[in-house]
């Protein structure tokens, strides 16, 4: 589905179904070179268990035209315009990496319209090492092997995400690929990497959250280890919010490695 969004089209994966105001709404926020793709088993399911689904590629990737967000902030603000400019008054809102930051500072901005906040491989601070940011500048193709190793506990993970005989790390390789080539103007593998590392609001912005959180953490996540998650765990905790943890025995990249844990905790969470 594309929608107009701040004068710009936007691509929202529906799994096929068509909007319906009547059913609740769930945003599913990607990371850093990933498009809507990477939500496939967890959006399809919602779709078709009484949900709307609004899986987007976020402005500047893929389908999405725009100028490619550089904070999170900016990327909040889109989430926003998105509910705005679909007409949906609340929704749940799940975001993966720096998605998970994007999810948490639409959640601060937006009290009450987001009923729901799911942080998958969340951190806070996210800081990216100085080599791998630099790479993501000046060699894209050799950071792109690398956050493909780190983001997994195997390179030999069950395809179950994405069907039978998938090469899991092999098509993360080529989406990363086909992400960074969709936008010639902007590199958006640095753009957004600086996003992650330079985002300072996190403790803020949890402190602001009205809704139920999710924390679903990989406990071999070697990109945002599970560890990383406490500061924002503990915000929470002290300013009586009602929040969840669980953690997956998998790394970085959760919704392929570990699907259905993924998209189990989610339903539950949502439930």
């Amino acid at each position: 589905m594309i929608i107009t969004v701040n004068n710009h089209k936007t691509y929202c994966y529906t799994a096929g179904k068509l909007f319906d105001a009547a059913k609740p709404t769930v945003v599913f926020i990607h990371g850093v070179l990933n498009d809507h793709s990477v939500w496939i088993l967890q959006s399809r399911y919602m779709a078709n268990h009484g949900w709307n689904v609004l899986a987007i590629d976020l402005p500047g990737h893929c389908k999405s035209e725009g100028e490619a967000p550089a904070s999170v902030e900016e990327a909040a603000t889109f989430i926003a315009a998105l509910l705005d400019a679909t007409g949906v008054e609340k929704a749940a809102v799940v975001g993966h990496s720096w998605g998970s930051l994007v999810a948490l500072e639409a959640a601060a901005k937006l009290k009450k319209r987001v009923t729901h906040l799911v942080l998958v491989g969340t951190a806070f601070p996210m800081k990216v090492s100085p080599a791998l940011l630099d790479a993501s500048l000046n060699d894209p193709m050799a950071a792109l092997k690398m956050i493909n190793v780190f983001s997994r506990s195997t390179l030999a993970a069950p395809p179950s995400a994405l069907g039978p005989g998938t090469w899991v790390y092999g098509s993360s390789m080529a989406l990363g690929r086909r992400v960074l080539a969709s936008n010639t103007a902007v590199n958006v593998f640095h753009r957004g990497f600086k996003a992650c590392n330079d985002y300072a609001n996190g403790e803020e912005a949890i402190s602001q959250v009205t809704c139920p959180i999710l924390f679903l953490l990989g406990a071999d996540d070697q990109m945002t280890q599970a560890k990383a998650a406490n500061l924002l765990i503990d915000k929470a905790k002290t300013s009586g919010k009602n929040f969840t943890v669980v953690k997956l025995a998998v790394g970085h990249h959760q919704m392929t490695e570990a699907p259905e844990g993924t998209l189990a905790a989610i339903k539950d969470f949502l439930k």
